[in-house]
């Protein structure tokens, strides 16, 4: 039977305070199947959606543990989750800090971009969850100054974002390093890769797999559009346009390259919207400050590569913007999933050049929705370049060029075609022309022998 409220999990009352404190009472479906399996000391191989809750899924089942089974000494960390970014290390500390609130436990960070004087606390101090990256908690490792035998618990968060970004090998060394553990839990924002499995057979032992399918609730309503636009001043011009109407309150806008971040950031600040931004090469001080200012209010609009597309959980985003279109299907699903989380809804725009039309075409397939055209009727487009209506399936004029086609063939007589008539014989050797002069003889030939006539043409 599922779990209507979350005390139904026979969690600590300090925990389920703290859930309430939140505003959380009933656990979502990922919440709901993992949370007794992780009690219950199995290895989980879970999948669910953004926005549904992934996180205290398995936050909940290895803080319980904590509670249930406090150590009498201080020791390293028991706990050891990994995450393919800062940011989300980041995150994933302070949702960890927020459940625990009530608790004396202890949750510490560990990853790049901070100098190592910012980490010394942690080798010195009882800790008992440490969320990190790999590159700087595989070199700690190395340097003998990260203890992994006492980790009860490894933890890989969106593990399929690391396995692309080529983590592979270190997460096998970090999981090497804790072979003590006695649970694995890996989350992934999709199974469906072959490549989930190899690893996930690599790593876990006889898992539980879990790919839920949220509700309508917990999944939100997503509305997506698109707007053509002709060339990049064209689309600027649109973008502030958009962000000035009063209903955009916290935007999120995405972009290829990181070079564009801070060309279109200038842009925006220029035409009078407050806007800051996060990339890749940013020092961690920086890219933690945007954040900060953007999850605050400070900053309404956060120009950002794919570095912000999955695991950046903030509240109330009610659009993301796509001023670049991603090369990936996959990756869309991810940026627009930053809005309409937690049963909220959220609006996701796309700013389409006519180079991008079919690639607006896979991802509607890919979704297997309608994403509709809109226009400002001052912002018109004056490219006419562009081909079929944007919809999951062929447009009208596509599939009556196709069933043209079809009669056509039908109308064709069909011929046998013999093997040794179609197979490649190459080209053949033409047989050489003789003239008449060729088959005279001289007067000093006819005295030769008949072994030297013999090798003349005849």
């Amino acid at each position: 039977m599922t779990a209507t409220h979350f005390s139904e999990l026979d969690l600590d009352e300090r925990l389920v305070r703290a859930l309430s404190d939140k505003g959380f009472e009933r656990p979502t479906a990922i919440q709901a199947a993992a949370i007794p399996a992780a009690m219950e000391g199995r290895d989980i191989l879970g999948s669910a959606p953004t926005g549904t809750g992934k996180t205290a899924a398995f936050l909940l089942p290895v803080l319980q543990h904590l509670l249930d089974f406090p150590r009498k000494k201080a020791g390293p960390p028991r706990i050891l989750i990994l995450t393919p970014t800062r940011e989300l290390a980041m995150q994933v500390t302070q949702h960890a800090r927020e459940l625990a609130v009530y608790t004396s436990l202890n949750i510490a960070t560990i990853t790049g971009g901070v100098a190592y004087m910012n980490h010394a606390h942690i080798f010195s101090e009882n800790q008992d969850i440490v969320v990190a990256t790999t590159g700087r908690l595989l070199q700690y490792i190395k340097e003998e100054n990260f203890d992994c035998q006492a980790v009860e618990t490894l933890i890989l968060d969106e593990a399929d974002r690391m396995l692309e970004m080529g983590f592979a090998q270190d997460i096998e060394i970090i999981a090497a390093e804790t072979r003590w553990r006695k649970q694995t839990l890996l989350f992934s924002a999709t199974l469906e890769e072959s490549t989930i499995h190899d690893f996930a057979e690599r790593i876990l032992k006889t898992p539980v797999k879990l790919e839920i399918c949220p509700s309508h609730c917990e999944r939100g309503e997503i509305l997506q559009w698109y707007y053509r636009v002709d060339d990049f001043s064209h689309k600027t011009a649109l973008l502030c346009h958009l962000l000035k109407q009063p209903e955009v309150q916290k935007t999120i806008i995405f972009v290829r390259k990181r070079e564009r971040v801070r060309e279109l950031s200038g842009l925006l600040q220029a035409a009078g919207i407050n806007t800051c931004y996060l990339e890749g090469e940013m020092v961690q001080t920086k890219r933690t400050e945007a954040i900060k200012r953007f999850s605050e209010g400070q900053s309404g609009v956060l120009i950002a590569t794919d570095i912000a597309a999955r695991g950046l959980d903030i509240d109330s985003i009610s659009h993301v913007v796509n001023f670049d279109l991603p090369r990936t299907a996959d990756t869309y699903l991810h940026r627009i999933g930053r809005t309409g989380r937690a049963g909220h809804s959220g609006i996701a725009i796309s700013l389409v050049e006519a180079h991008d039309h079919s690639l607006l075409g896979k991802i509607s397939r890919y979704l297997n929705t309608i994403i509709r055209p809109r226009i400002i009727n001052e912002l018109r487009p004056t490219n006419k370049a562009f081909g079929a209506k944007i919809s999951g399936k062929p447009s009208k004029k596509i599939l009556a060029k196709r069933k043209e086609a079809r009669e056509k063939n039908k109308e064709k007589p069909k011929v046998k075609v013999r093997h040794r008539d179609s197979k490649n014989i190459g080209k053949r050797r033409q047989p050489k022309k003789h003239t008449e002069k060729d088959h005279t003889l001289t007067d000093t030939e006819k005295q030769k022998p008949d072994a030297t006539r013999a090798s003349l043409p005849r």
